[in-house]
């Protein structure tokens, strides 16, 4: 029992690895694809958000990207310095805004986003379709399942 015990550990810290220097690499790929437009990939992540969704509330924007709210901030302000994105005051809420896409950013996204997509199924494309669904859903579960746990630690403390 006791080896089984370590022969699990060692291939879930296997995935591990695996997993990060396989993110690494696609994460590599995706911010030298933006580079060419200069933006970074946290740039390009708020312009994506703002194209398929639409003006969202700066809250929002933060929690589809996955950056804090400092960062945030810091990003749109990028953003809005190369006329591709406004803030728009709430009408609901005077504390809250709406970051939006400009005209000049609905155009960069329009123009770029396809070819985004196609670089980033170039480099996923050492899985097939039905390899990737699977792996999709696979993550999914993984995510989820850490993310459980790291909410029960959070609330045990």
């Amino acid at each position: 029992m006791g080896n089984q015990v370590v022969s699990n550990q060692s291939v879930a810290l296997k995935l591990w690895v695996v997993l990060a220097r396989a993110h690494s690499s696609i994460a590599a790929r995706a911010a030298a694809d933006v580079a060419r437009h200069d933006l970074t990939l946290a740039e390009f992540g708020v312009l994506e958000a703002l194209h398929h969704k639409g003006p969202l509330l700066l809250g929002e924007v933060q929690r589809k990207v996955l950056i804090t709210s400092g960062g945030i901030t810091y990003v749109v302000d990028q953003l809005e310095k190369k006329g591709l994105v406004e803030r728009r005051p709430s009408p609901q809420d005077r504390r809250a805004c709406f970051a939006a896409l400009t005209r000049k950013g609905k155009s960069l996204m329009k123009r770029i986003f396809p070819e985004h997509e196609r670089a980033m199924q170039e480099a996923l494309s050492g899985l097939d379709a039905p390899e990737q669904r699977q792996a999709t859903e696979l993550l999914r579960v993984l995510g989820r399942h850490a993310a459980d746990l790291a909410g029960s630690a959070a609330s045990s403390s």
